[in-house]
């Protein structure tokens, strides 16, 4: 099971990268999230917290990092895993943001079913925060 969900920012992904290494702050665009921490730098192997208003919290570990283009969360569940990925590509109309969810392993079903409507309805939410946040910054920066 997995869902994909993409907008347009007027940002420079520079910024845009910066929204997603602040975690403590991914609540500011992230409405679904109630807290996020990070233990360590914004590189792979750093563990964090992530805990929903809906639901318990959950544990993940970034398993890719790449600056101004991509990172990756994986949040390990009985048998199941789910995997979080954030891609920007510049283009000529703006950044190009892409949140990809998949969940995989022997109870991906069950869990794409408990928890992925809500995840599913809240990816383009979290992206319409995103460049809410962001395009605010970038406009806030030319001023």
């Amino acid at each position: 099971m997995e869902f994909k969900a993409s907008i347009i920012i007027q940002a420079p992904i520079s910024l845009i990268f910066k929204q997603y290494q602040d975690v403590a702050h991914w609540p500011s665009w992230d409405k679904d999230i109630k807290y996020a921490t990070l233990d360590g730098d914004f590189t792979v192997g750093s563990k964090g917290i992530l805990k929903p208003h809906k639901g318990p919290k959950s544990r993940f570990t970034l398993s890719e990092v790449t600056t101004n283009q991509s990172f990756t969360t994986r949040t390990k569940l009985p048998l199941c895993c789910i995997t979080f990925e954030h891609s920007l590509k510049e283009t000529d109309s703006g950044t190009h943001v892409t949140h990809h969810v998949i969940f995989s392993g022997l109870l991906s079903p069950i869990f794409g079913k408990l928890v992925g409507k809500d995840i599913q309805k809240g990816l383009p939410k979290a992206l319409t925060g995103l460049k809410s946040v962001c395009e605010n910054k970038a406009k806030g920066s030319k001023a």
